[in-house]
């Protein structure tokens, strides 16, 4: 039932990428919630904390569609470190701009979405250089492990960061965001090469759409992305959360995701259990439903602390989905797609909550929050049954079966690449 913790013992250059983007991810996890509350104080309005998200979503779109295929070509340690250190000059710009006499709400949006895009060139060659030093039959306790590091960091840093800025200066959340970069930074520069591809695919439309025609052939692969998408875009409260802490009245704007890291981190800590389940897609399906049931009952709570236990359930709820999603991923993908379906995946589990933001804070503007957040639990509950039985293959899927899939199309590309070249 405990914690899995093989991919750390077994791998020198996972235990580097944990543990530098752990005190990274705690510092990240206080802009995360500070850019919100800055842009609700500048203007009191919670449909334009919903157009940060979506800022965020148009160049993570267009970058994810290259991401993956420059993941599967270039060197991806190279990717890791440039993107690494775009990220670090967007929160520098953050900081300066809190420090202005009147902040600009138009650097706001320019800084996430440059941070969107950075994410999104970063993210594929991270997944695909973690499943070429751990084994793929670790993966499920690689997924547990990677949502303890978010976990550990989304407790704490979320609400501190909260009453920082809200007591203080959104400065200074910028600033111990800032200092964090520096581990993150050492551990992508002390990565040791890894063997490439052998003839890798020049990133083009043509591999790119490679990529897209394998996803869409595989509908259990289908049915991660897609359940998910529903269960963040109808059900994702974020955008509300400034508004919220002003309805209950109190600094909690930074308990709220904090609420959703614990549910994950319990989720994550008693993990042990997941690598005996072969039904994967079951799961995914069975958690998001759950997941959008929390909500429902987060949106109607008069208490703060009611709220947010059901907060605490609805993470560990996504954080179950999250790790049976990424086993899926991790175990039947052959490596040399590995870039470009990490791509996907990427924009998979940010559409539905960027999309989602946008679209809770457009609603509860013109209705109300408890409505906004009730309707979403709602529909989110009804668009993930619909999903589920018109992906039958989906609720079918076997882990191990998968195992064998990705076993047999690396076997057959390596013999074509073989055949090629005599």
């Amino acid at each position: 039932m405990l914690l899995d913790i093989t991919p750390l013992k077994v791998s020198r250059d996972y235990r580097l990428l944990f543990f530098g983007q752990l005190v990274s991810f705690f510092g990240s996890m206080m802009t995360f919630i500070v850019v919100p509350w800055q842009m609700f104080e500048l203007t009191k309005s919670s449909a334009m904390v919903g157009y940060i998200y979506l800022a965020e979503f148009v160049p993570m779109v267009i970058l994810a569609f290259v991401g993956g295929a420059f993941a599967d070509y270039f060197d991806r340690r190279k990717i890791l470190r440039l993107t690494e250190i775009g990220q670090t000059l967007v929160t520098t710009v953050l900081l300066i701009n809190s420090l202005l006499p009147n902040p600009q709400i138009w650097v706001l949006f320019v800084a996430v979405a440059f941070h969107a895009g950075f994410a999104a060139l970063q993210r594929p060659a991270f997944e695909s250089f973690i499943q070429k030093v751990i084994p793929s039959e670790l993966m499920s306790a690689v997924m547990a492990l990677n949502s303890i590091r978010w976990s550990l960091g989304a407790i704490v840093s979320p609400a501190v960061g909260g009453i920082i800025a809200s007591q203080f200066s959104a400065s200074i959340a910028y600033s111990f965001d800032l200092i964090t970069f520096i581990a993150s930074l050492i551990a992508v520069f002390m990565l040791r090469a890894i063997p490439a591809h052998e003839n890798p695919e020049r990133p083009s439309l043509k591999v790119i759409i490679k990529g897209w025609k394998y996803a869409f052939s595989r509908q259990e692969l289908m049915g991660t992305y897609l359940i998910d998408i529903a269960a963040m875009f109808f059900a994702m409260p974020q955008a509300l959360y400034p508004a919220l802490a002003m309805i209950y009245g109190g600094d909690y704007v930074g308990f709220f995701p904090a609420a959703i890291a614990l549910g994950a981190l319990v989720a994550s800590l008693t993990s042990g259990w997941t690598k005996n389940i072969h039904k994967h897609g079951q799961m995914v399906t069975i958690a998001a439903i759950l997941w959008g049931v929390a909500i429902i009952f987060f949106g109607l709570s008069e208490s703060i602390w009611i709220a947010l236990s059901f907060l605490v359930m609805a993470g560990f709820s996504d954080m179950i989905s999250g790790i049976f999603r990424g086993a899926i991923w991790n175990q039947t993908i052959p490596n040399f797609l590995r870039g470009r379906l990490a791509s996907i995946e990427m924009m998979s589990y940010l559409t539905g909550p960027m999309l989602g933001s946008a679209k809770m804070g457009i609603v509860a503007e013109k209705y109300s929050v408890k409505i906004a957040i009730v309707s979403g639990g709602i529909l989110c509950v009804v668009s993930v049954v619909a999903l589920a039985l018109i992906l039958p293959r989906f609720l079918r899927y076997d882990g191990r079966e998968g195992i064998k899939q990705k076993e047999i199309e690396e076997a057959n590309h390596n013999a074509g690449i073989a055949e090629a070249n005599i």
